[in-house]
């Protein structure tokens, strides 16, 4: 069995070229070349292939075999990849991340975080995205951490040492249950009601610091690392709890939770931040994604 040589990039584009125009003499009149230097130079991957790629006898212009059918598929995905390798070293070149990681806050209000992640992956697709989702305190604590370059979101009302702060406006929260739920049949709840019934509190993961308990009015509180998982038992009635009211707005408009008006809870205001560590600050794909965060704001 022949072996099989290696194909030059430039043969590779040439024979992308002449697929593309349907002739040799119009891949040559795109590459400023010779018809004879494009028919040469596509024998000449034929060779290296120990394959015919087109079929030149039956018609005027050159055709795909089924082996030519098939070398044009992996011919796309190596010229792509050249072409991404290409943007992604220029880039580096102009001082552009080659990767950006990111932590964003669960409270995060989900059609934001969509709108930035796209717009982002279409202004630098040679940058890669990472995304963590974590609660609470966690989010600056992976990015004192080094873990994440940036972060979004956070609760904090204060700058932490080591770490700069741009605010991104914030999200309400509001307390809610399901329409069974004791609390959402009364219609005006008395002062201390709340701490009659179970409360569903969200937390930060068993491996991060949780810092001070807040916002717990409930005897009983269950403690959720999960939003998730938080939304689907307020849903079933087995707990009240505060929500962002992003996250809990079409249950509210279609009744699957009552916002509750509790007094001695009330609502409140979530405030989010973009996070980043002072002694690192973010490249230009990672400022071009506050800039982003913070135009929602506005």
């Amino acid at each position: 069995m022949p072996a099989v040589g290696t194909p030059s990039l430039d043969q590779i584009r040439v024979f992308l070229i002449v697929v593309e125009t349907g002739s040799f003499a119009g891949a040559a009149r795109r590459l400023n070349r010779a018809t004879s230097a494009v028919s040469y130079t596509i024998a000449n991957l034929e060779q290296q292939l120990g394959m015919k790629l087109f079929d030149r006898e039956r018609t005027r212009r050159p055709v795909l075999t089924d082996a030519g059918q098939a070398v044009l598929a992996k011919a796309h995905v190596v010229s792509t990849s050249v072409d991404d390798l290409r943007a992604s070293v220029k880039g580096l070149l102009d001082g552009l991340e080659a990767e950006v990681t990111t932590v964003v806050d669960v409270m995060f209000p989900p059609a934001r975080l969509v709108d930035a992640v796209q717009a982002f992956e279409t202004a630098f697709p040679t940058v890669k995205l990472r995304l963590y989702m974590e609660a609470l305190a966690a989010v600056p604590q992976l990015v004192q951490r080094g873990v994440a370059a940036v972060g979004f979101g956070g609760g904090l009302r204060t700058v932490e040492t080591g770490l700069e702060m741009i605010s991104l406006g914030d999200v309400e929260i509001i307390p809610v249950a399901a329409p069974d739920h004791p609390l959402a049949q009364t219609r005006v709840a008395k002062p201390g009601d709340a701490r009659r019934y179970r409360q569903l509190i969200l937390t930060v993961r068993s491996h991060f610091d949780e810092g001070d308990d807040a916002g717990i009015f409930a005897a009983e509180a269950w403690r959720l690392a999960d939003l998730g998982a938080k939304h689907a038992l307020l849903l079933a009635g087995i707990g009240w709890g505060n929500m962002p009211e992003p996250s809990v707005h079409d249950d509210l408009a279609s009744g699957r939770l009552i916002r509750l008006e509790l007094p001695d809870v009330g609502t409140g205001r979530y405030p989010l931040h973009a996070l980043y560590r002072t002694h690192d600050p973010p490249g230009p794909a990672a400022r071009w994604l506050i800039k982003r965060f913070a135009e929602q704001a506005v």
